[in-house]
Order: structure tokens, then sequence, then C-alpha cells
């Protein structure tokens, strides 16, 4: 089924084995979204997808550090820098914490997560919300104001089964520098779930995804796995070469997203920059308490899910999800009636967006309306209006931006 080895369902509690071999076979012979199948209680994550967008920056001085950097060809090897420092919180950190890899809680429509990063590169914020839930697509927005970086993007996950899970990512992520107007196009990259037959799921990244930045370089990321070109699970290789000249790279990169990696001068062959996991430690996310929290927000949404899935009660896991559900049902219905759509907090649909088109059109990428029922983009009016997961008279005030991303406000989130 999938290249791992070991005796089926090797590593599977005792009493959920039969359960993971039903699973399996389910797996096999399903037709539709694998999202919305149920999975066995050891492998339910207690996280909901809506929160994934805080893998983006759990370490903000990588993050920030392109918007000291002069020179065009050198400040997009720190953007695949950080690109690459992400992929391990992204796609590995799960199953490296639990031991194997979770199928998180499918997010409803409006549910968001906000947070910020505090360290030595200042304020990081984060703002992540579920846009659409046919098809699920999930858009954030992370931005530093003291170094006037910020990211934002929206992505919906297409996964389908021929001999293992595979997933297609649809959407892309914008990087911009304010200090040298300059824009970064992040593509995504497909993934496949190996494991599947020991029972004890992890990811692992395929194909190729590119950086294009507006000042006319390219950075390409081709990534393997055990048994292919390194014979090293989680590898790549990477350059970063003028947009016409591919063949002419200034700087190159390899080792394993989950570990150590290096950057080297393409002509002189000497190391000009590393990154190394095992060093560097992820900064903490701060969020809001959750009984301080609003209703839409993530964790107090799915708090009684999330207890239940912990203590393997799944009678009230699934009471607890229908709740849920015919709630967002309910909802649905009553906006068809009244002609109405969903209003989304933070994000806005939007005909186009000129400059995903202009650098997309140099690599080859085309945006997909139709999968990510639209194209989405971070209203700053809405979010300099919007409220904060705090009760007013809770601090700190909220990390939302404002209208000119300098300030923050203390307004509060609308609730359910």
């Amino acid at each position: 089924m999938s290249s791992s080895k070991g005796q089926e369902g090797s590593a599977v509690p005792t009493k959920q084995k039969g359960s993971w071999s039903s699973f399996l076979k389910s797996i096999a012979s399903f037709n539709g979204d694998l999202s919305s199948m149920t999975a066995p209680a050891f492998i339910l994550s207690t996280t909901s997808l809506v929160e994934f967008s805080s893998y983006w920056t759990e370490h903000p001085s990588v993050f920030v550090a392109p918007a000291a950097e002069k020179d065009p060809a050198k400040r997009c090897m720190l953007v695949l820098k950080w690109f690459l420092s992400t992929l391990k919180q992204q796609y590995a950190s799960r199953s490296e914490k639990l031991g194997s890899e979770k199928k998180p809680l499918n997010p409803f429509l409006g549910e968001l997560f906000l947070g910020k990063w505090e360290d030595e590169s200042g304020e990081t914020q984060l703002v992540s919300e579920q846009v659409s839930h046919h098809p699920p697509v999930t858009a954030y927005s992370i931005w530093n104001n003291k170094h006037g970086v910020r990211l934002q993007g929206y992505n919906a996950q297409k996964a389908s089964f021929k001999t293992t899970i595979n997933v297609k990512q649809v959407g892309h992520a914008m990087y911009h520098i304010d200090g040298f107007n300059e824009d970064y196009l992040i593509t995504l990259p497909p993934l496949h779930i190996e494991g599947l037959v020991v029972g004890a799921p992890y990811v692992e990244l395929n194909s190729a995804t590119y950086i294009q930045s507006s000042s006319g370089y390219t950075a390409k990321i081709e990534y393997s796995g055990r048994g292919w070109v390194s014979g090293k699970s989680n590898s790549f290789t990477a350059s970063v070469y003028p947009e016409d000249k591919k063949k002419e790279p200034i700087y190159t990169a390899e080792g394993q997203w989950t570990g150590k990696f290096s950057f080297k001068d393409a002509k002189t062959k000497q190391v000009v920059d590393t990154f190394d996991h095992g060093a560097t430690k992820p900064t903490p996310l701060t969020i809001g308490a959750i009984e301080q929290q609003d209703d839409f927000e993530s964790r107090r949404a799915w708090k009684k899910v999330a207890d239940a899935i912990t203590k393997g009660d799944m009678d009230t896991t699934s009471s607890e999800k229908s709740i849920i559900e015919n709630r967002q049902r309910a909802m649905r219905k009553t906006e068809k009636e009244q002609g109405k759509e969903w209003e989304r907090k933070f994000f806005k649909r939007i005909e186009n967006d000129p400059t995903f088109e202009k650098l997309a059109a140099k690599i080859g990428e085309q945006v997909n309306k139709d999968a990510t029922n639209g194209v989405w983009a971070f209203d700053q009016e809405k979010a300099s209006t919007a409220k904060s997961p705090f009760h007013p008279d809770v601090n700190p005030p909220i990390y939302v931006a404002t209208d000119d991303l300098s300030r923050t406000s203390t307004k509060s989130t609308a609730g359910a």
C-alpha cells in the first residue's frame, strides 16, 4: 500500500487493529473527499486545520530576516531559507510529537484562529479564518510591523487514494517586504502519507515548488523521500537563479527539511548559510485564554470535541461534532432563505490578483478559483473594525491589523 516496512497495523493499539484495517479498506474503495471520512479514535487530532496557518511563522526572526538584506539575490535566498524552515512545522511536527500524523478537525465556515509571537524580532501577528466550507478553504494573514514584512495566502486540499493517500494543495502564499516593495509568490507542495500500513502515518513531500520574486529571481525546490535520490526521508535540493537563466544558479541548497540544510554559492561551492532545526527552537504562539475567546475561535469552539478525543470517548466526540455541524447547517439554511452569504470577518473574495497573475505567469502557475471558491484577500478595512477575541475589559488588546497595518484594535470579533 505504501513504501513503509513492517507488518500491517504493527503501530496500532491492539484494541484498534480491527477498526484500523476497516479504515484502510474503506479508504481504498472511497470516492470523494477523504477529509469527510471518520477515522479511528487513536488517529484523530484535537487540532483544527484552521490552526495550521500558524506553522508558517514559528521562527519569526527567520521570517523577517530578508527585510534587512540589500542584495536582491541574497534576499531571495533568505526567503527560501525561511520557507524551508517552515516545512518541518507544517508537515512533520505533529507526527514527531504524537508518534504519527493525526487527522485534523475540519474547520467550519467562519472559524477563526488568532495569535501572536513575541521575540527579538518584535511582535508578529496572525489571523486565520475558514472562508469556505464547500470546498474547505483557509485564508491567513501574518505580519510584523517592526520589519515591514507580511504573508498572506489561502489554501485548500484535495485528497485522493492510489496505493497511498495523496494530497494536492490548491492555493498559494504571497510574502511581501515593505522596504523594497517586493513580492514573492510561493507555491504549495503536493504530498502523500507514508506509514499507513503499520498505522503510524507521516507526511512526505512530492515533486517541486517555486518562489518567484518581483525583483526577478526564482527559487525552485525539488523534494525527495527515502529510497529516492538521497536515500533519506524529507530531503530536498533547491536553487536560486535569475528568472530567465535557470541553468545559471547563484545559490544552491540541500539537506533535510526536518533537520539540517545548507546554502552554497553556486560558483565557489562555499557554504554561505545554514539552518538546523535541532539548534533553532520554535517561538511559542500566544493566544487568548479559551474562556476569553469568541465562540467562533477554534480552541473554544472545538473544546468539548477535543476533550472527548483526548479521553478516547468517541460517543461524546460524535455528539459534540454533530452539535457544531447541525448549527452550521441551520445557519446556511437561514442564509439561503434570506438570499444572503456568510460575511467573512477578515477576508474578502476578489475578482483577480494582478500581482499573483504577473508572478505566476513566470513559473507556469495558474489560479484555480473553482477549487478555492474564489480568490481571497485580507480585508484591511474589515480588520480595522473587527473586534478582539478578548472581552472588552481584558488586556492585552487584539492582535489584528488596522487599515494601515501599524496599530492594533481593542474592539471585539463578532461571535455566534
